[in-house]
């Protein structure tokens, strides 16, 4: 990574790199600008996400360079509902990634527009799009209307996989009547556990994203958020209680013969705990009714290998993204046991594994185990001769795809998804 950072401060008609002319800004958040660019060569139209380390203090653009690896590479994940990433750069040491570009904007924007919009369908899409993400390991974690895009055929598509905007930034907003409400944007469709964790409810899930889609639904369908008004910051305190306690306005859905669609699934979308809440993306689709014309080819589950020489683990979302841990490599003697950690020396893992931007692992996080028929398992804590019940459970949970592990722990098999703080491993054979 380059340590002389430039400000970049690009207009209309000039060019980034000699390769893409910038056409118009389409909008700007805290850490990046992002343009409608068109490659010289071809005339192909892109989007081009700059973005601006340089206002980023020199001992954290290190830490920051993942998050931006980070989204070029869950762009590369093969989706119809996800917009691909095309290539990524550097101008005056600044990374941009060039993406897909579709001219006709958000959904919020499509809503607003008042044509005829089929929920369902568009639900169905983005729920996909989710899908795709989450069976690779990756969790979007800031769903809204503003970051579903419609392309040319009407298809809806998940963006904005990494760290352009600043989810607490203050910032005016329109409903969707196109007036202006000033509040806290993205604080609004994020679910209890992730606006004030507590200690065991800092792992990212899948259900944050689940929580985000029920919140979004019932904001296009009926024009009102469902925990209460948004005025100012005295309903954004009440607006965060009745989110956290499932307070929300039920029967304003059935005034809308979309809303009957949805009742059931945005009712398990919305529930606080995120432990009773609708677990996977297949949950909520089952409580969708089913959609015309409608197919999924799911092109990222990982194929059945043969595991006759071990399983191994597979970073999907991280600061050590695209690692492989190969488990039967980190065995020592004759031992059947890897211990998984944060990279703590004094704790000696065997899988140390690097978090350093948001330090959600326990220094003793997990136990692995190779069985005796050579099933792998999995338990959360690790076994500690100094702590008072010998065994220590970590901080914040260790799950497997949707479920949490306990101590007595729970076998792994291919294609799962273990979370660790902030971090993602699909389980693989090799």
């Amino acid at each position: 990574m380059n340590d002389l950072i430039e400000r970049c401060e690009f207009r209309i008609g000039d060019c980034i790199n000699g390769k893409y002319a910038i056409e118009k800004h389409l909008g700007e958040g805290t850490f990046g600008k992002v343009f409608k660019v068109k490659e010289r060569k071809t005339n192909q139209l892109f989007a081009l996400k700059l973005f601006k380390f340089w206002e980023i203090p020199p001992e954290q653009r290190e830490a920051m360079f993942p998050r931006f690896q980070m989204e070029y590479e869950t762009g590369q994940i093969k989706s119809k509902y996800l917009v691909q990433s095309i290539e990524y750069g550097f101008v005056k040491g600044n990374p941009y990634i060039v993406m897909d570009f579709f001219p006709n904007g958000d959904l919020l924007q499509l809503v607003q527009k008042k044509q005829n919009v089929n929920f369902v369908k568009i639900g169905n899409e983005i729920l996909y799009g989710l899908k795709d993400l989450h069976q690779c390991g990756k969790i979007h974690r800031d769903l809204k209307p503003e970051n579903v895009l419609i392309k040319t055929d009407g298809t809806a598509a998940l963006t904005d996989f990494g760290i352009t905007g600043d989810r607490k930034k203050r910032i005016t907003v329109t409903d969707l009547f196109g007036r202006p409400t000033e509040i806290t944007g993205t604080v609004i469709y994020m679910a209890p556990e992730q606006i004030k964790p507590k200690n065991r409810e800092v792992t990212v899930l899948p259900t944050m994203d689940i929580f985000a889609f029920g919140v979004m639904m019932y904001h296009l369908i009926t024009g009102e958020y469902p925990f209460g008004r948004l005025n100012d910051e005295e309903d954004m305190v009440i607006y965060i209680k009745n989110a956290r306690e499932g307070k929300w306005n039920k029967n304003r859905l059935y005034y809308f013969p979309e809303g009957k669609n949805f009742e059931k699934a945005i009712t398990g979308c919305l529930i606080p705990d995120f432990k009773q809440r609708l677990q996977t993306v297949d949950m909520v689709l089952s409580l969708l009714p089913p959609c015309a014309d409608f197919s999924y080819e799911n092109k990222n589950e990982p194929k059945p290998v043969n595991v006759e020489n071990g399983v191994l683990l597979r970073v999907m979302q991280g600061e050590e993204y695209g690692k492989v841990y190969k488990l039967n490599d980190l065995l020592r003697g004759k031992s059947r046991i890897i211990t998984v950690g944060c990279n703590d020396y004094s704790v000696n893992n065997l899988l140390a594994i690097t978090e350093n931007f948001s330090r959600y692992i326990s220094r003793k996080h997990c136990t692995l185990e190779l069985g005796l028929d050579c099933q792998w398992f999995i338990r959360d804590g690790q076994w500690d001769i100094k702590a008072v019940n010998s065994w220590k459970k970590s901080l914040n949970g260790t799950f497997v795809n949707a479920t949490e592990v306990s101590e007595e722990g729970m076998p792994i098999n291919q294609g799962d998804v273990i979370s660790i703080g902030d971090t993602k491993l699909r389980v693989e054979g090799y």
